[in-house]
């Protein structure tokens, strides 16, 4: 019995496999999950229907189980912040910077050698991609 609400077998696992400075890469319904993402990560597709579940619901999830050092977000073409980054910032903490990304440069980060698992959500809203670098937990 878990004591922590993360309880998906495939992200538990892949998140035991992972140490200090891997990174999670979380995607959005619009994200292209199959050519942005690393070849060799646990794939995990969540994207039951549209908005089920938002990427924040994953974040909050994932947060019970892992310490997270920083997180980089996918910038608007236009600049400026998403709405959604304020939720974000509000999830991770002041203790988390987060880096804004390009489109183009998100998408080479997300197929880093690092990405060690990338999920995909049913989330709608424009720009709710975030990649997550995993911290370490002191002894």
């Amino acid at each position: 019995m878990l004591r922590y609400p993360l309880t998906h077998p495939e992200i538990i696992g892949a998140l035991a496999a992972a140490g200090h400075g891997s990174q999670v890469l979380l995607m959005d319904a619009n994200y292209p999950h199959s050519t942005a993402s690393n070849h060799r990560a646990v794939r995990v597709h969540l994207n039951l229907r549209p908005g089920m579940p938002l990427v924040t619901d994953v974040l909050a999830t994932l947060l019970t189980a892992v310490p997270i050092e920083s997180a980089a977000v996918m910038a608007p073409d236009g600049g400026g912040d998403a709405p959604i980054f304020a939720e974000f910032a509000e999830l991770l903490g002041p203790g988390v910077p987060i880096a804004r990304l390009a489109r183009h440069a998100f998408y080479e980060a997300g197929r880093g050698p690092n990405v060690a698992l990338a999920v995909a959500t049913g989330e709608q809203r424009w720009w709710a991609n975030l990649l997550l670098t995993l911290g370490a937990i002191e002894p």
